[in-house]
């Protein structure tokens, strides 16, 4: 049985390889933000819509609630060296406990326990643990040094090849707290003047909080699949929030995968959640049974990606890789800078 689920999942991998010319792969955002462009999809007819994003107001409708993830990215990549001379370099992404980080470094393989370092802004850090997926915990001699000025830079994705001059585009204007390793990029369309606009039509905005982890830097292996749980990115849903959206009278917008899998992981019946805070490893595949998220925004994503995995159950596999060669050759702009997706 074990084995078949591996087959399985490797065939579904293969499903959604789509061919992504480099050409399309945004390496700057657009400006304004709202301006960008705006792929309309209704899932009960299979029609698409071309549109502007700032446009997304003729879709919403008063009484719905549009959910957004607050997140703020703080993971920094910091250079530095060994204390043998040899080149390093760690990409902090989150603080276990004071003074003490979770990393992804290079060369791994040279970075073993006991391993010291000096990071940008003369950071003293130790490897204390070697952990799953390539990862270290790093000890850093002061506690407090990392958060005293801002270090190093904000990663961006490997496929982001140019410079991002102000590192700000890389946040959600609602950004707010601290925690993330990457942007919840289906937000980066939004302006302040934008969600005044939903507001004004009767549209509840909701603010809840997952922070992006170590899973978006990785392709999902077919053993992950097969078992059907991802690596943990911790979530909060407050008591005030839960208490909107259950009440919501329309429908529950989810803007970005990031606040699907919180929502669907913290639902405790049709169209409700529960306030609570943790851990999710929740693995969103088709087939899956939505019980919170009627309408979706999203961004276009990297060929077989848990994001697009998420997307492909959220509508039909088949509606969703249509709708992406269509982008493709309308010359829409992919991935964490590119286009986006309402999905109804």
């Amino acid at each position: 049985m074990a084995q078949q689920k591996v087959t399985e999942a490797i065939q579904l991998l293969e499903e959604l390889h789509y061919d992504l010319p480099e050409e399309r792969i945004a390496q700057q955002p657009v400006e304004p933000r709202d301006s960008s462009r705006l792929l309309v999809l209704h899932r009960d007819t299979g029609r698409r819509e071309h549109r502007i994003f700032r446009e997304i107001v003729e879709y919403l409708q008063p009484g719905d609630t549009l959910v957004l993830n607050n997140t703020r990215v703080s993971a920094r990549r910091l250079r530095g060296v060994k204390t043998t001379g040899a080149q390093v370099e760690a990409l902090l992404l989150r603080e276990v406990q004071p003074g003490v980080w979770e990393a992804l470094v290079r060369p791994g393989r040279r970075l073993l326990v006991g391993s010291q370092m000096i990071l940008e802004g003369q950071l003293q850090a130790e490897v204390i643990d070697c952990l799953p997926q390539g990862m270290r915990l790093l000890r850093f001699e002061d506690p407090h040094a990392v958060h005293r000025q801002p270090l190093g830079e904000i990663p961006l994705p490997p496929y982001i090849r140019r410079k991002l001059e102000n590192e700000e585009r890389y946040q959600t204007v609602y950004a707010a707290v601290n925690g993330s390793a990457a942007a919840p990029t289906a937000g980066l369309h939004f302006t302040p003047e934008l969600l005044q606009r939903i507001r004004d039509q009767g549209v509840r905005i909701v603010t809840i909080t997952l922070h992006v982890g170590i899973a978006t830097f990785r392709h999902p292996e077919p053993e992950q699949l097969a078992q059907g749980k991802l690596h943990p990115e911790w979530y909060t849903i407050s008591e005030e929030a839960a208490q909107a959206i259950n009440s919501t009278p329309g429908r529950i917008v989810a803007v970005g995968t990031t606040c699907v899998r919180a929502l669907e992981s913290a639902a405790v019946g049709k169209r409700q959640v529960r306030a609570q805070s943790g851990n999710t490893e929740l693995f969103i595949l088709p087939g899956f049974q939505f019980q919170v998220v009627e309408a979706l925004v999203t961004n276009f994503h990297l060929p077989a990606s848990t994001p697009l995995l998420l997307t492909c159950a959220f509508a039909s596999k088949e509606q969703v890789l249509e709708a992406y060669r269509e982008a493709i050759a309308m010359g829409y702009r992919f991935l964490s800078f590119g286009d986006a997706m309402l999905i109804l």
